[in-house]
């Protein structure tokens, strides 16, 4: 009997043994220490494709982890990026925006903290460098959009209810990802008007992109606590169960076509 229980430890303390692993890592971005969270499951594989995940203009909070966590019991190793140093995050709505339009404000800033957290993330021994998206929710969806606008080598990028609107379109032949844009068809801030020329610049561009529309669902539909939020900041955002599996699943299947074997 103890035999045969040592060889079932034995057969079996690999999976027993695997298991989710968080870390909080600091780097740097020009002067800025930067604060972010990996995620990753070593019963998935030794080298996982890395996914980089912008958090919304609340901050790098609780739900930007989870969603890395997400990520990981997918197979990827996740990085949920710090885009406003010191892992700052707020739930009042002038925060928020206050934090945001640092970043904004400043030519060049947000690709030079996004593609510190990639290179971050490439680094990791567990990561294969040449498989890294990224995905990004309401500011990080529109960060993610801009970072395929300028080149950035990625696999592919989903923008979750994010804003289209740039001021540096992408030219001809420069974006490299696959572009996946998860919208609300209600949502009050994102125009009918900046839909169409998303799509005209997508296509002028020559990139691979699809876009998806849910009907009657509004901005932030992907986050359980937007309700709580919206209501506390007086926001037009509302949680949507449907659109948020649809949308999970819609990203699901990009990753699966680009991180191919």
């Amino acid at each position: 009997m103890k035999l045969v229980l040592l060889l079932i430890s034995f057969l079996f303390s690999p999976l027993l043994q695997a298991a989710l692993h968080e870390e909080n890592v600091e780097y740097r971005a020009g002067d800025t220490v930067m604060k972010g969270y990996l995620a990753w499951d070593d019963a998935k594989g030794a080298k996982q494709p890395g996914v980089l995940v912008v958090h919304e203009w609340w901050g790098l909070n609780e739900y930007a982890r989870k969603r890395a966590r997400m990520l990981a019991d997918l197979g990827y190793t996740a990085l949920a990026v710090d885009m406003y140093g010191g892992g700052k995050y707020s739930e009042h709505g002038k925060d928020a925006a206050a934090f945001m339009n640092s970043v904004t404000a400043r030519a060049g800033l947000a690709q030079q903290r996004f593609e510190a957290a990639r290179e971050l993330l490439a680094s990791r021994p567990n990561v294969d460098a040449a498989k890294i998206a990224a995905i990004g929710y309401c500011f990080g969806g529109s960060t993610v959009l801009n970072m395929a606008r300028q080149g950035v080598d990625l696999a592919a990028v989903v923008s979750f209810h994010g804003n289209l609107a740039t001021q540096t379109p992408a030219q001809p032949g420069k974006v490299k990802a696959r572009v996946l844009v998860l919208n609300g068809a209600a949502d009050g801030f994102v125009t009918a008007e900046s839909i169409a020329a998303f799509k005209q610049e997508m296509d002028k561009a020559g990139a691979d992109y699809r876009f998806v529309n849910y009907p009657g669902v509004i901005h932030g539909f992907t986050n359980p606590d937007a309700d709580r939020l919206g209501k506390a900041n007086d926001l037009a955002v509302a949680y949507d169960a449907e659109a948020d599996r649809q949308s999970w699943a819609a990203m699901r299947e990009l990753f699966s076509e680009v991180f191919k074997p």
